[in-house]
């Protein structure tokens, strides 16, 4: 017998073998074929076996986003009135009176004038801060305010309009007569009224720039008239 020739077992083994490999092969080759088996066209996108269309690409659904933000709430504030004190009384229909404290302004301002020149020494015939003597001090003082009186005290008791003590006011002239009789020689303007005490600033022939009283013995005595050239 040749070296090479085959046995019958051999031959038998050999066939056994090359059916396994084929039918392994043939397994193998089913299985891979079932991994490739599309369902839809999304799983087919997803293996790459498939791509969209255009017009399927451009296609976007978006779904509108809610907006979160709540509006500001805001809180209605009731309007606090401010509490002020009525000025204007309408008792009658056809009067309206302005009630009002405060003295007048420019009285104040005339009086602040004045009473700068507290201590200012006599001068007769003075208008200047190097002396006043009475009339002296109130036409500088009215001058400043651009109001021209008389340069005598005498004359200026013939302006304005003359009133009751009762009704005086800060600002109104007060008169005096100094010298005896009938004719008035001494002016001053009032500062202050304390219920019949009523204070007035003026130059005496003494002490110069000062403010007196009427409660003074002296200026009881010769008291004379006041007039109000402040309308």
């Amino acid at each position: 017998m040749s070296k090479f020739a085959f046995h019958p077992f051999h031959l038998k083994k050999s066939t056994n073998i090359f059916v396994f490999l084929l039918l392994l092969t043939l397994t193998n080759l089913g299985y891979s074929q079932s991994k490739t088996i599309i369902t839809s066209k999304e799983v087919a996108v997803k293996k790459g076996v498939y791509s969209l269309p255009n017009n399927e690409k451009s296609i976007v659904t978006t779904t509108p986003k809610k907006n979160t933000v709540e509006p500001k709430r805001v809180k209605k504030k009731e309007a606090r009135k401010k509490e002020t004190e009525p000025i204007i009384n309408t008792k009658n229909a056809d009067d309206i009176i302005i009630e009002n404290d405060e003295t007048n302004y420019f009285a104040e301002q005339l009086i602040h004038n004045a009473s700068e020149n507290l201590g200012t020494r006599y001068r007769s015939g003075g208008t200047t801060e190097e002396g006043f003597d009475c009339s002296g001090l109130m036409f500088s003082t009215f001058k400043k305010f651009n109001i021209t009186l008389p340069r005598s005290s005498h004359e200026m008791a013939q302006i304005g309009r003359e009133i009751d003590s009762n009704n005086a006011k800060k600002g109104d002239l007060i008169f005096f007569k100094t010298f005896g009789g009938s004719r008035i020689s001494h002016v001053g303007m009032i500062t202050e009224i304390n219920g019949d005490e009523i204070k007035f600033i003026h130059s005496s022939t003494s002490l110069g720039v000062i403010i007196s009283s009427t409660n003074e013995s002296y200026y009881k005595r010769t008291f004379a008239q006041i007039n109000r050239v402040l309308e």
